[in-house]
């Protein structure tokens, strides 16, 4: 079986979703890095640079692209019910 790193997520080349990784959560391309993990990092105060001093695999540009993603993600439309 050919390693294949599941598919990148349109507009977020660094962000990848693959049934096989981590559940098919969304994870950093080419690693086992969850979005869920570094999101969590910076938000205990972590700063980039912290991050990939942790983890050298993830760049200063993936944090980047983890919190671009979930901006995404976080703007969706409100529904509110009727009256």
């Amino acid at each position: 079986m050919g390693h294949d790193t599941g598919m990148t997520l349109a507009g977020f080349p660094r962000i990848s979703v693959d049934p096989a990784v981590c559940g098919g959560r969304p994870v950093v391309t080419g690693t086992r890095m969850r979005v869920t993990d570094v999101l969590e990092m910076l938000a205990g105060g972590a700063t980039p640079a912290e991050v990939t001093a942790d983890f050298p695999y993830l760049s200063e540009d993936d944090v980047r692209a983890v919190l671009a993603y979930a901006a995404s993600q976080a703007d969706h439309p409100v529904v509110l019910a009727a009256e």
